[in-house]
């Protein structure tokens, strides 16, 4: 369905890709994957809008019909006096309305052929989008999505999450050859998370799907492609092989390079030998042996792999505080309440102390990104904070907070650095370097936005974090360097976060916001819960059994022990083999 061949493009900064090529097969489901900033996005863009483009390389879409797009952004005030069924279905609705004219216009032509020809082309449109069962057609996804209660639920009155899965609902309809989504599982609640699950899944066209969600990867796709370093890589199969593939290719690798190193080390040991006695003897024949020795040093150095899809160097966040709260609450809700066009939370009490780590979750539009604002503008009588506490915040919205005029590096200095070298550095930890640095933050990607805030919020050393939806456009790498630096933080942490795997690895306990209220719930009963809801009973088990049997696979990769890794790797196929039985 899609093939392209050698691409290369570059923006005035930075180079995206060199020669890449891929294809795309008809009813194919692919994850389009990769580290923060590689090009994901532009890449869309050039597929969709090839000819406002200047590339070197080949983009070829074979077939004819509308490729669907749906945004990482919503907009759905534009729509606001349409139902939800009116939205989905008004294209369709249009193209009635052209057949209908066409039949009446050819009742009075004298000229039909013409007439009947643009009738023609209509008619096959509409048969290509099933037109005829557009209204069943339409019931039918909302109950996939678990919908159906909002069919006649104006489109203004939705939440981000329902609006999200609408609009995927929209494109399905209307772009069954080829749809295109970019990060649609952004802040979704784990209900219309799901519901997105299960409208990839039962989609029967050619899928490209942008996410970096670790719930859809490992459930969603039959097609990988991984973007790094200016490369692509295609990997025919789920996300829980690939991962399994690059895992049993890095032990090879790395038994490979052990191997290197060892003789590097070997001939760097004759190396100085020779050279010592070529100095001593003063002897050109054994000088040109020493420098024969040393181009064969040069060469298996030079050797060396280089794979960019194996081993991806994690951003390195770090969060830490300078005051320390030994005594009382860092934070207190007495009966706090708040509401905009409907009441959202009321009579909420809660206390938290100076070293908890808890995460606020709940469905969307229930009130929790507000909650998360007020407490760090401290503007309510119902909303106690320690005298002590020193508060930084992470927002969903980047655009305010920065001057767009301003070059990362130009920001970062003003920030204390004594030399652009320190800044450099110190920007260097969270991914941005080289020709990065003079960028702008608006011209940055969304998950590239979200590091710079980090890494201004580390700067900040403040023992009280609120954070909402921090992993929202995080890469995969990112999400894990961001749950390391929690697990480590000795501060306070108060997180909006709709990401189980975020929430379960790293929270002391959850603030279940539900009925206006929050209740306090344990890990473990929330694990119990969402895997209740969600997932076969032996899927928890297996997937810890999983992560268990990777650390000690990566345990002995750092003790040089090859052959037992690649035993492991065997324990570790057949739980994979278990999981994939249990998702079906």
């Amino acid at each position: 369905m899609i093939k392209v061949q050698n691409l290369s493009y570059s923006y005035p900064q930075k180079d995206l890709y060199k020669n890449i090529s891929f294809t795309i097969e008809e009813d194919v489901h692919c994850a389009l994957i990769g580290t923060n900033g590689t090009g994901k996005s532009t890449l869309i863009e050039l597929l969709m809008h090839s000819e406002e483009y200047l590339y070197d390389g080949k983009i070829e879409i074979d077939g004819a019909g509308r490729i669907g797009y749906v945004s990482q952004f919503s907009q759905s005030d534009q729509k606001k006096d349409m139902t939800v069924f009116q939205y989905i279905s008004e294209e369709f609705v249009k193209i009635e309305q052209k057949i209908a004219d066409f039949c009446k216009e050819m009742e009075t032509a004298a000229e039909l052929e013409i007439i009947f020809e643009e009738y023609q082309k209509v008619l096959d449109e509409f048969n290509a989008i099933d037109g005829d069962y557009y209204e069943s057609n339409i019931k039918k996804q909302l109950r996939v999505a678990n919908l159906q209660r909002l069919e006649e639920q104006k489109i203004s009155s939705l939440s981000g999450g329902e609006f999200k899965l609408v609009q995927v609902i929209r494109e399905m309809m209307l772009s069954p050859r080829f749809l295109i989504m970019d990060e649609p599982d952004v802040f979704l609640d784990f209900e219309h998370l799901n519901a997105l699950r299960d409208l990839i899944n039962a989609h029967k066209g050619t899928l490209l799907i942008i996410t970096h969600n670790r719930y859809l990867l490992n459930h969603c796709f039959n097609k990988i492609l991984h973007m790094e370093n200016m490369d692509v890589q295609e990997f025919e199969g789920t996300y829980i092989e690939y991962n399994y593939e690059l895992l049993a290719m890095k032990i090879d690798l790395e038994e490979a390079a052990a191997a290197d190193q060892a003789e590097i080390e070997r001939q760097s040991k004759i190396v100085e030998k020779a050279r010592a006695r070529a100095t001593a003897m003063d002897n050109a024949s054994l000088g040109k042996t020493v420098h024969a020795r040393q181009t064969l040093l040069d060469r298996l150095k030079t050797r060396k792999t280089k794979v960019p899809f194996v081993d991806i160097k994690q951003p390195e966040i770090q969060f830490e505080f300078e005051r320390e709260i030994e005594n009382g609450n860092i934070l207190e809700l007495t009966d706090y309440s708040v509401a905009f066009e409907e009441q959202l939370l009321e009579h909420v009490d809660f206390e938290m102390k100076p070293k908890e780590h808890v995460a606020i979750v709940g469905s969307n539009g229930t009130g929790k990104t507000t909650l998360l604002r007020e407490i760090f503008e401290s503007r309510k009588d119902t909303i106690k904070i320690s005298e002590d506490a020193e508060i930084s915040m992470f927002s969903q919205i980047t655009g305010s907070l920065y001057d767009d005029a301003k070059t990362l590096l130009e920001i970062f200095q003003e920030k204390g650095f004594d030399t652009k070298n320190d800044a450099a550095g110190y920007l260097k930890k969270y991914g941005f370097e080289g020709e990065t640095l003079g960028q702008k933050v608006s011209e940055l990607s969304g998950g590239e936005k979200d590091l710079f805030q980090l890494a201004v919020i580390s700067l900040e050393k403040a023992n009280f974090l609120l954070l909402d939806e921090p992993t929202g456009h995080l890469d995969i790498y990112a999400q894990i360097a961001l749950e390391q630096a929690v697990s480590e933080y000795k501060g306070a942490i108060l997180m909006v976060s709709h990401d189980y795997y975020t929430v379960a690895n790293c929270m002391d306990y959850v603030l279940w916001v539900e009925n206006n209220t929050v209740r306090r719930m344990s890990i473990r009963k929330f694990r119990q819960m969402i895997y209740a809801n969600h997932f076969d009973k032996d899927y928890l088990l297996l997937e810890q059994e999983k992560k268990e049997t990777e650390t000690r696979i990566q345990h002995m990769l750092r003790m040089n022990e090859f052959e037992k890794a690649k035993v492991l790797m065997e324990t570790l196929e057949e739980i994979i083999k278990k999981m994939k039985m249990s998702m079906t």
